[in-house]
């Protein structure tokens, strides 16, 4: 018809893409109810390190000078109401020599009141970032139990946490076998923590595990429950940070095995404030990994720094660390030492350890 108006197939197209674009903001619009943030945190070093076993004078493949990334995390959340929010945090990590994208958070999260917070998927764990916060130094070292591979950080199931006057807890029921592993098996591992602030900047907490780690399954049954006993104490104030951890566990690693376990291990720390922006560190650590199938099997750590402070986002550490390990009756604890008998292994590293956060 004359004068009609006609569309051309592209116009035609342009325009159903418009509306459908259209529809699909309108079907997300909730969104908008809500805010979303994005965070990060970088922790990198470059440093010098030497690894060696005592007995043959041999280096390690990784003794040298370089440059690491220990973690990178992009986090995103979303919070919809006072209620309901959501968080996916991925982790980009030094995994046996390589770097792994991994889903370190992904959890959506109701919460009720200060007293009453569920969250489900993959989630903090109750005890090891909870010890991260009152240490102050993860960049430069992690916390005794994820030192030396007796916890988790994080991992997949349903936590139950809140806080109600001067006590803080939480209770997470998970698969057991940590963020980078979401496998199932015949049954949920329990951890949980109390924590006490009776004065102002001061924490006393208990905390424990109890599960299969994950290894209980049909075509290899676990032998025993893996257990595991923690403590704190802390304190600090605007002159200084101090602190201390204990851990007593039993067939952490012997869980499919027929055999039993136990050990156990304690770690301190200090942080004190010489000037403005700027602090002195340490810490020390002890701990007898194998106490039943390895008894002579021991691990001291300690490491001593200065800190920089010299933005909100940036921390800055001059560092030394060193570790010696006693082998007992053969084998490598937190990757130092070997698998000859009666060996030692020493670990020594300095150099600048930094965390940068948005």
């Amino acid at each position: 018809m004359k004068g009609e108006n006609k569309m051309k197939p592209g116009a035609l197209a342009v325009s159903a893409a418009a509306l459908a674009l259209a529809l699909g903001m309108g079907a997300w619009s909730p969104a908008h109810a809500g805010d979303v943030t994005i965070s990060g945190k970088f922790y990198g070093d470059v440093t010098s390190k030497t690894n060696k076993d005592e007995a043959s004078g041999q280096k390690s493949s990784d003794s040298g000078f370089g440059t690491d990334v220990k973690r990178f995390y992009v986090s995103v959340n979303y919070k919809y109401d006072s209620i309901w929010s959501a968080n996916f945090t991925s982790d980009i990590g030094d995994k046996n020599h390589h770097y792994d994208l991994f889903v370190k958070k992904a959890y959506i999260q109701a919460k009720l009141s200060d007293a009453a917070m569920f969250r489900l998927g993959s989630a903090d764990m109750p005890w090891i970032p909870y010890i991260e916060d009152l240490y102050g130094y993860r960049y430069v070292e992690n916390t005794l139990l994820d030192r030396l591979h007796f916890g988790n950080s994080a991992d997949w199931g349903v936590a139950f946490q809140g806080k109600h006057g001067i006590v803080d807890y939480q209770v997470s029921m998970v698969n057991g076998r940590g963020y980078a592993d979401p496998s199932r098996s015949k049954g949920e591992d329990f951890e949980g923590r109390i924590g006490f602030k009776p004065v102002k900047g001061l924490t006393i907490a208990i905390g424990g595990y109890s599960g299969k780690r994950g290894l209980d399954t049909d075509t290899a049954p676990a032998a025993h429950t893996a257990t595991r006993v923690d403590g704190v104490i802390a304190y600090m104030n605007e002159h200084f940070r101090v602190g201390a951890e204990y851990f007593t566990a039993e067939n952490w690693t012997t869980v499919t095995s027929s055999a039993k376990d136990k050990a156990d291990g304690f770690s301190g720390w200090f942080s004190v404030p010489v000037k403005e922006n700027v602090a002195v560190f340490g810490r020390y650590d002890s701990a007898k990994p194998s106490k039943d199938l390895n008894p002579g099997s021991k691990d001291k750590y300690f490491n001593l720094g200065v800190q920089l402070h010299p933005n909100k986002a940036l921390l800055v550490a001059f560092a030394y660390k060193h570790e010696e390990v006693d082998s007992g009756l053969g084998g490598k604890v937190n990757g130092v030492g070997s698998d000859t008998p009666g060996s030692k292994g020493k670990s020594d590293e300095i150099g600048v350890w930094t965390q940068f956060k948005w």
